[in-house]
This record gives structure tokens, sequence and C-alpha cells, in this order.
């Protein structure tokens, strides 16, 4: 049986390719972020910023597309490549190569609303400016998400030709994610808790019983568990990941979340929006300190593969 390989992004250090003990550096140098999968068994990235680029399963990397805009994110949906920027435009990929602003994202009602997820840090500002931080959508590319930090989650139900705003702004949602088998399912990591959708968005509840504290910034879907990061803070020291199941987190249920352990440890620091990441029964989690954890049995246990990783900025199983 061939061996995973993990692809782990980073701020300021380009791209690691991690298969068994080896440890690869397929870009150098530059901010590598947005993994997603391409739909064909390779990757896509956006590279230094204003680049879109493919990875193929050979590991070669070719270009896709550049932007004047600060791009953030990228996802295929339905066949179509979509982009969030820093700026938080949704942009998609024509025809003829070329990113292209969807005006009607522009139009979302309560866009005047939205601010940038900044804080004072020590005197200074600090954060990120408003952007798309994370998209997700289902497998047809029908139900498109959009997490705006800090703007909610507005949503299409037409692959992109309208939207409509979802949840609170105020719940400062860090990452959205839908359920490959259920678009209605859709949970997002904010930092109010655990964000729960069964109906495209329309409703939301908020779960954080049996988390140390409610900050959330990444989740996934594995099976038929929620695995979600939670930490004091953005710039907590350590974080933990936590499951529930999706049955038992029902709207209104108070469903409890569980820590995840048996190999998986507090982290050093939060694994932040995209650092974890699912394949089927696999499951890659890397923290801000760049120690990467996987498990291959839906995360009932754990090893510890790589550490000392640069800074990443996510995680994506190929």
């Amino acid at each position: 049986m061939a061996k995973l390989t993990i692809l782990v992004a980073t701020w300021g250090d380009g791209l690691f390719a991690l298969t068994g003990e080896t440890r690869k550096q397929e870009i150098a140098g530059q901010l590598v972020r947005g993994l997603a999968p391409d739909g064909h068994g390779g990757a896509l990235a956006i590279v230094g910023g204003h680049a879109l680029r493919r990875r193929a399963p050979n590991g070669e990397w070719t270009p896709v597309a550049t932007s004047e805009w600060e791009l953030a994110c990228c996802m295929v949906a339905g066949g179509e490549i979509y982009v969030g920027t820093e700026d938080a435009r949704m942009l998609r990929l024509s025809k003829d190569a070329r990113l292209e602003p969807l005006e009607s994202f522009d139009n979302v009602a309560g866009r005047e609303t939205w601010y940038a997820g900044s804080a004072i840090i020590n005197g200074q500002r600090v954060g990120p400016p408003l952007g798309i931080r994370s998209l997700a959508a289902d497998t047809a590319g029908t139900f498109l998400f959009a997490n705006v930090h800090v703007g909610g989650i507005p949503r299409s139900f037409d692959s992109g030709k309208t939207w409509q705003p979802t949840i609170d702004i105020h719940s400062d949602v860090h990452e959205v994610r839908v359920h490959p088998a259920d678009p209605r399912i859709v949970v997002a990591a904010a930092a109010v808790g655990l964000c729960i959708s069964r109906d495209y968005g329309e409703t939301w509840s908020v779960e954080k019983d049996g988390m140390h504290a409610p900050y959330c910034s990444a989740v996934a879907l594995s099976g038929d568990d929620i695995l979600v990061s939670a930490s004091t803070d953005h710039f907590a020291s350590t974080g933990r990941i936590y499951r529930c199941s999706i049955k038992s987190c029902p709207i209104n249920s108070g469903g409890v979340l569980e820590a995840v352990d048996n190999g998986l440890p507090w982290t050093e620091g939060i694994a932040d929006t995209g650092c974890i990441a699912t394949d089927g029964s696999n499951i890659a989690v890397v923290d801000k300190s760049g120690t990467l954890y996987l498990s291959a049995d839906f995360g009932h246990t754990w090893s510890c593969d790589h550490k000392d990783l640069p800074t990443p900025s996510g995680v994506l199983i190929c």
C-alpha cells in the first residue's frame, strides 16, 4: 500500500511534501497558503500572495493564474475554481485562465458591516485584514459558502450567481466546512465556539460544552465526527483538538465535545485555519509550532510524525 503524502504550506518558507519519514521542500522561500484538492488527485495553492498554482500527483507544480489582488484561499467546486481575496472579493477562474471577480459577491446584503479581525496587542494593531478566510462547497458546486473574517458566512444556492448572509458576523468565524455527503450540514470554527447548521446555514447552534476554551480556529469532518481546534485566543501557547459526533450535536442539543487523545496531546500553539485535514480514515493536524500529528483510523489513535516545520498556513492529504 502506497504511503500518504502530506503537504504542509508555510507562511514564509514555502511548502513541504512529507511521505513517511521523508521531508521534501517543493517550494522554498515564499508564502504558500490556501491548500485545496484540485479534484484530480492533485492540489491547488496560492504562492507569493498573487499566484495560483497546481500540483500534479507526481509533485510537479505548474502555474494556473495570477492576480493583482492579494489571494487568500481557493477551492474547486463543480469543476470551477473559486478564489477568495484578502479584501473580501470572490474570484472565479475563467476559461482563458483569468481570475475574474464575481460582482454578485460584492452585493451581498450586510457587506457594509464587515470589518477586519484585528486586535490591539502591546499597543499595536495586529491581525489579518478584512478578507475571505476559507471556502467550502458541496461536491456538485451548487451550494457555496465563504467564511469572511469578519463578516459571517455568505452562501450561494446557485453556483455563485447570488449570495445571502448567514450567521451573526460577531461570531467571528475562522473556518467553514460542508459535509461531503449531506450539504445541509455546515460546520464552522468561530471565536464563540463550534457552530453547526443542519439547514444549509439558515440557522445555527453553538457548541462549547466540554472544551477548555471556546475560541475555535479550525474545523474538519471525518466520517460521522466533527473535529475542531480550540484555545483561549489566537495567540495562546497551547491548544486542544476536540471531537463530537454529528449525531450527538444536533441543533439545540447541548451536545458535549470530548478532547481527542491517544497520542494527540495539547498542541503547541493553536491549530489554525486550514491546519486540520481529512481524507477517508486519515487525519492530519499541524500546530503553530510545526508539529504534525497523523491518524489512520478516524482519529482513534495518533502518531507524531514530524516536528519543527516552519510556521504552517495549512495542511492537505494527497
